[in-house]
Order: structure tokens, then C-alpha cells, then sequence
């Protein structure tokens, strides 16, 4: 790879950006050298795309370990459209396309090949990888090698092979969310060889942490509360257990609010639609377990609710830090109980193995010290992580003084059945994290007419769902809003819109500029009325 490469034509020919976000050049540079790196990155802030750009511009193979299929797909999906070659492994595949994708790599057809820790754990894909001309190997979501982190998975320890297996290729590893004792034990893990760390901030200022303790009788009036002042914009409500989600969800229905479950038992196929119609902007709300949320690439979640403690608060942090990613003001609110402290005492005390067991209690007493303590929320999550903070009060939790007369208030209509969410003691895997969103109650961007954006957003949804894929891979909603914004009226205008790299440009532009003289054509219901 050439380390003098120019990155920004790069950046402008595939995604459409004209500049990097923070540390995202250095890390590319860094695997551009052939260096090892780590890297942790809170969710948002563009991780993809440091090893994706160094990979387009190389002449190699980058070979990426994912734990989801899901977000695997989507991802190969993205950087086929960007036009960078990328392919994927995983049982999903049949036989023979996997045999086709197999001798295309070998023939160093992809820039990235997408692989699960599981198939890497096969001795056979070992020997058939040193048959690749490879650049670097990317572990993402690296903090579940760690016994230490918050979501350890054993399979993930079979990576520590890769160094001794494939000595020569520099490997990088990737996480939004890692202590600093995890950090160093993702790089012993991994044998990372002199690497280079890149640390980013894990203070989220758009964000307000709302902490609010309630019990069986309030906590439905605080959820339905907080939706009623966040009915604007998508939220993502997690539920505790599976049966929690469906009572939400049917609870939410009974009060006008439309909502869509998701967790790891529905039908594929189920949880995948209903998945899409949120990400596309068909329903507002989706609740959801621990099953949703890795991966989900949407900017515009203006608030995560949870409605029981999470099991840590590396857990917390990576939940509640899907809302905000376009940069806009959004609240994070636990509504928990004292007796999802107890619930989580009772499975802990379960654990049979003793340093399991410690590492379990460590995580309790530190989620419990974050909802009980009156110090300042931002400052707590940022210490947690080891960063030194200089302010004393953030002015966006509740500890700092945000107004929350709106969620202790009574909903302004005496809800129907406020106490219809029975509690049911979950099984020791099931906790949860989901939400949602609507369709004609999307946020107003600025400058921008909410008809065309919602015209546009039809037009999306249509071009999604004819080449089967999410409406996010055909464009996201920060270049939507920025096609409306300017308007264009060529090809060339179109290639300044965020987003619009050459590739987007060639498959979408001549339908979009047909679509944008169809809307200036069609009368509006709005000049109707003017009549």
C-alpha cells in the first residue's frame, strides 16, 4: 500500500465526503504503513471507514472478522454500491457460490472479504486464507475477546491464532466500547506488535443521560411520558426479556402509539422486515432485546429507553450511544427498579465459575454505583473509561440539573392501561435494548421542505425494497437531507451532495433528478389549500 497515497479524492470517489472525521485519517494511514492498531471509537463516529478506505486503495485483501451476518451483509451491500469489491462467508451461502466466492479470492478479486470468528476457527479456512494475497486482517467489535469485557464470546479466543497462523499480516482491531483493562487485553490477546491506539473521546455532548429510578405502577406512565415528548424522530426502547417486548409493544398499541418488537427467537425473515421498516421510517418505535443493535448504522434516534438496568455500564454506554449519531440533541433514559438490581444479584450469584463470578459482581457494583450516585453522569461514564474530564457539571443529565417535570409528570392523557406490563423474571440470557420510529413524524432538518423529504423517502423506500436491500444502503438520511437541501439539477450538482460518491452517483442520479422534476411538476396539497 502507498503510505504518500492522497486519501481525500479517495474519501470524495467512494463515499461522497469531503473531509475526515477525528482520528479517521490517522488510523488509515497508520494500516496504510502496515502497522497494528487498536482503535476505540464510540458508535457513530466512523469506524467502518477506517479500514474499508485503506482496503479500497490497496491491491490486497483485507479480511474482516464480524460477529453478525446481518450486519456482514449489509455492509458488502454498501461497499458494492460505493463500488468497492467485497464479498462474505457465512452459512447463509450455499455450496457452491461459496466455492465461486472462495476462488475469486484467491484470485484477488475483493478489496474486503467478511468473515464470522466461527468459520475462522475452521482449520481448512487457515490454510486456505494463506492462499490470499492478503493486506490486513480487522477484528471488529474486539472487546468480545476480552473475559473482561461486557460481552465476552468465546469463539472470539480463537483469534489470538491469527498472529502465531499468519505472522506477516498487521492486524487492527476495532470497538466503540472497551476500559482500558480491556483495551490492553484486546492487544495481548491479539499479540498486537508495537501497535498504534487511538483513543477517541468517549464524551457524547449531544446526548442527555436521563437516570430515573420507578417501580411496576410508574415506570409504564414514564414510558409512555417520554414517547409522548419524543414524538418526533425514531426511538429505540430495550426490554428486559423477550416476554416484556411483545407486552410493550401490545401496551404501546393499546395507548395510539405504534411500535414494532424484535428479539433473537422471532423468524428471521420477521425480525429482519420489521428491522427495515424502522430503519426506513415506516414505524416510529421499535422495542427490542439484547438482539438488536449491533451494527445498526442510523443517524437520526432521537432517544434510547430502557426500561431495566443494564448488566453493565459498558453496556449502557453502547446502547443508550445509538441515539444522537447525526450529531443532534437526543435523550438516553434508564427507567429502572430495585428489583432489577435484585435480578441481577440472583443470576450472578448462579455463576459457578469464580473469576466469572467476579468479573460479574464488578460490573453490578458499577452500574449500581452509575444510577445511585448524585455526580455528574458524562463525568462518570467518561472516568469509567479512564478519560480525564476538566468540567465539573456537563448541563445534560439529570444530575446537572435537565428539567424531568415531563417525565415524573402524569401523561397529559390518563393512559388506558398504565398497568399492563406484568413483570416476569427473565431467563439469565435475555436482556434488552429496542425502538423505534415513525413515518410522517420524522425530524425537520434544517433547510429543508419536509414534502420533498418525504417524497424522497418514498422514492428511497421503493429503490430499496425493488433491489432488496435497507433503505440506508441506498442512501442515508444525512445525504437526503442534503439532496434536498441543494437541490441539483445535473449529474455534476448531484456528485456535491454529502454522500454521493461516483458509484451512487451513476446508479441513482439520473432516477433522482427525475424524481426531483416530478415533485416540481405535481401540485402540492399545500398550494391546493391556498386556492
Amino acid at each position: 500500500m502507498n503510505a504518500d497515497h492522497d486519501l481525500l479524492p479517495a474519501l470524495q470517489r467512494y463515499w461522497g465526503y469531503q473531509s475526515f472525521r477525528p482520528l479517521q485519517e490517522r488510523v488509515v494511514r497508520s494500516l496504510q504503513s502496515g502497522r497494528d492498531v487498536c482503535v476505540v471509537m464510540p458508535t457513530g463516529g466512523g469506524k467502518s471507514l477506517c479500514y474499508q478506505l485503506p482496503a479500497a486503495l490497496s491491491t490486497k485483501t483485507a479480511v474482516v472478522i464480524s460477529p453478525l451476518i446481518a450486519l456482514m451483509q449489509d455492509q458488502v451491500a454498501q461497499l458494492s454500491q460505493m463500488g468497492i469489491s467485497a464479498a462474505l462467508l457465512n452459512s447463509s451461502i450455499g455450496a457452491s457460490e461459496q466455492s465461486s466466492i472462495e476462488r475469486d479470492a484467491a484470485a484477488g478479486k475483493f478489496r474486503l472479504l467478511y468473515l464470522s470468528p466461527e468459520r475462522l476457527a475452521r482449520p481448512d479456512t487457515i490454510v486456505w486464507l494463506r492462499t490470499l494475497p492478503l493486506s490486513f486482517f480487522v477484528i471488529d467489535e474486539a472487546h468480545c475477546i476480552s473475559e473482561w469485557g461486557h460481552e465476552f464470546r468465546p469463539e472470539y479466543r480463537h483469534l489470538s491464532r491469527l498472529r502465531k497462523l499468519l505472522p506477516e499480516c498487521p492486524i487492527a482491531a476495532f470497538t466503540a466500547s472497551a476500559t482500558q483493562r480491556v483495551r490492553h487485553d484486546i492487544i495481548a490477546q491479539l499479540q498486537l506488535r508495537d501497535s498504534h491506539n487511538y483513543i477517541a473521546s468517549f464524551h457524547r455532548p449531544n446526548l442527555r443521560y436521563l437516570v430515573q429510578r420507578s417501580d411496576p405502577r410508574t415506570q409504564p406512565e414514564m414510558l409512555l411520558r417520554a414517547l409522548q415528548k419524543h414524538s418526533i424522530g425514531n426511538v429505540i426502547v430495550y426490554s428486559p426479556t423477550i416476554a416484556r417486548v411483545g407486552e410493550t409493544v401490545e401496551f404501546l398499541k393499546e395507548n395510539g402509539i405504534d411500535a414494532l418488537p424484535y428479539h433473537g427467537k422471532m423468524e428471521n425473515k420477521t425480525r429482519r422486515r420489521n428491522q427495515e421498516r424502522w430503519m426506513s421510517g415506516e414505524v416510529r418505535v421499535l422495542v427490542g432485546t439484547l438482539a438488536f443493535g449491533l451494527g445498526i448504522n442510523k443517524e437520526d434516534v432521537r432517544a434510547v429507553i430502557h426500561l431495566a438496568l443494564p448488566k453493565s455500564l459498558e453496556q449502557f454506554y453502547q446502547e443508550a450511544g445509538r441515539a444522537g449519531r447525526d450529531g443532534q440533541p437526543a435523550d438516553c433514559i434508564l427507567l429502572w427498579q430495585k428489583r432489577d438490581a435484585g435480578l441481577l444479584a440472583h443470576f450472578i450469584g448462579q455463576v459457578e465459575d469464580g473469576e466469572e463470578k467476579e468479573r460479574a459482581w464488578q460490573r453490578y457494583n458499577e452500574i449500581r454505583r452509575f444510577v445511585e450516585a448524585s455526580s455528574c453522569r458524562h463525568r462518570q461514564i467518561c472516568a469509567h473509561f479512564g478519560e480525564k474530564t476538566k468540567w465539573e457539571s456537563c448541563h445534560a443529565c439529570d444530575v446537572c440539573g435537565c428539567d424531568l417535570a415531563w417525565l415524573s409528570a402524569a401523561p397529559k392523557s390518563e393512559p388506558a392501561k398504565a398497568h399492563s406490563i406484568p413483570a416476569h423474571a427473565p431467563p439469565k440470557h435475555q436482556r434488552s435494548r429496542k425502538a423505534a420510529r415513525p413515518l410522517h413524524a420524522t425530524i425537520p432538518a434544517a433547510n429543508v421542505n419536509p414534502e420533498l423529504r418525504e417524497f424522497l423517502r418514498e422514492w428511497r423506500r421503493t429503490i430499496a425494497k425493488r433491489q432488496s436491500v435497507p433503505a440506508y444502503v441506498v442512501m442515508h438520511d444525512s445525504a437526503l437531507d442534503d439532496l434536498c437541501r441543494k437541490l441539483p439539477r445535473s449529474l455534476a450538482e448531484i456528485r456535491q451532495v454529502f454522500g454521493f460518491g461516483e458509484r451512487r452517483t451513476e446508479m441513482y442520479g439520473p432516477q433522482i433528478l427525475e424524481a426531483l422534476r416530478e415533485f416540481r411538476k405535481e401540485p402540492r396539497a399545500a398550494h391546493q389549500s391556498s386556492d
